[in-house]
């Protein structure tokens, strides 16, 4: 299936063609049955330079500190579990797909770890319909993504982890150290082992510490990746950016983002971190995490509605809507910070402003506040 028959194509198909021109040119070794060695995959994720000596350029696809991404490799080619840790909006599911399409070519053997799910989200379950008609064997059972995965010797991702019961993360325990999932209700053919090349992602958000929380148990059988909070400026944009222009490819639009109004961006999320940071109290700070992936949202929500509603020019005005209406996400509180931040950081920048952006921006802001209010 191609990219453009997909709403969202995941990292192998997407950039099938840089995979396969990579694997043509490794000569790297590599682990178990992976398709990329791991020079080549962290190439893949992290873009090429010139001291890399390929014929052509690799773009890079996720942007942080490249010992998380070593750290990662390293990890999987010990066939130890990865858990990727941090706050929401931080590029842990981005960066555990673009692992796995690296590595084996499917990054879709996804479990996501919700409060309903159970051990057969992991292991397996029964076609009801061919039980009945049969009776259980291999034929009437169906594979869960992570088994899946043991099978065929590639990764496993397991999302949200700590958002799953002690149950689940029990069963879990059992993969990750024997390699093996028995299955009581046959009599032959009643284990299946994983083969080389399997392991499992797995992604937990920091802040949902304490929901479930991890046994030390399964703690030690994963190494831990702590992905930061994107601080650097010029990263923060580099991601922004990254991210836009696949919007507008996605969705076929001719729209140029101005620098302006991307500084304009930074710049607000930047104050409104600064904010929430000296809060004394929850009550002074907004719900929203103010992550890097939220920006994105915020541009993808301004460049929608400046394509369909608009005149096809992406402007501050826009821009400041759609900040406001999607971290205002409770009433009145978040409204309430919202319109101290605009009198007391936009208004003066915009006093300061000679090019207008922050004027038009707090102009905006101040109308999606009193009509939201």
């Amino acid at each position: 299936m191609s990219d453009a028959s997909m709403l969202r194509a995941p990292a192998e198909v997407k950039y099938a063609e840089e995979l396969d021109w990579l694997e043509s040119v490794d000569d790297g070794p590599k682990p178990f049955s992976w398709r990329l060695s791991p020079r080549m995959v962290r190439l893949f994720i992290l873009g090429s330079e010139r001291a890399d000596g390929l014929d052509r350029e690799i773009s890079p696809k996720w942007f942080g500190d490249r010992s998380f991404v070593e750290r990662s490799i390293v990890t999987l080619a010990s066939d130890r579990g990865l858990l990727l840790i941090g706050d929401p909006g931080t590029g842990k599911s981005w960066l555990a797909e673009l692992l796995s399409a690296a590595i084996c070519r499917n990054s879709t053997l996804v479990v996501q770890g919700t409060a309903g799910t159970t051990e057969d989200h992991i292991k397996y379950s029964w076609n009801v319909s061919m039980v009945i008609a049969k009776g259980q064997s291999r034929d009437s059972m169906i594979p869960s993504p992570i088994m899946t995965a043991m099978e065929r010797g590639v990764i496993g991702r397991f999302e949200e982890l700590t958002r799953s019961t002690s149950d689940v993360q029990d069963a879990l325990i059992s993969i990750l150290s024997e390699k093996y999932v028995s299955i009581p209700e046959l009599d032959d053919d009643n284990i299946v082992f994983a083969k080389p090349g399997f392991s499992i992602i797995a992604t937990a958000n920091s802040r949902d510490r304490g929901v479930n929380d991890l046994s030390s148990a399964l703690k030690r059988r994963f190494n831990f990746v702590r992905i930061p909070v994107v601080t650097n400026k010029r990263s923060e944009a580099e991601i922004v950016r990254f991210r836009t222009s696949e919007l507008l490819r996605r969705h076929r639009i001719e729209l140029e983002v101005p620098p302006t109004l991307l500084d304009i961006l930074l710049q607000s999320f930047a104050d409104l971190r600064t904010a929430s940071a000296s809060a004394t109290s929850d009550d002074e700070k907004l719900e929203s995490a103010l992550s890097t992936a939220e920006q994105i949202g915020v541009l993808e929500d301004a460049i929608l509605h400046s394509q369909f509603f608009g005149d096809r020019v992406l402007g501050a005005r826009t821009l400041a809507s759609s900040l406001v209406g999607s971290l205002a996400r409770r009433s009145p509180e978040d409204l309430a910070i919202l319109n101290k931040f605009w009198h007391g950081v936009v208004e003066p920048r915009s006093k300061e402003d000679e090019d207008g952006g922050w004027q038009d921006f707090l102009e905006g802001g101040r109308e999606a506040i009193e009509t939201l209010s």
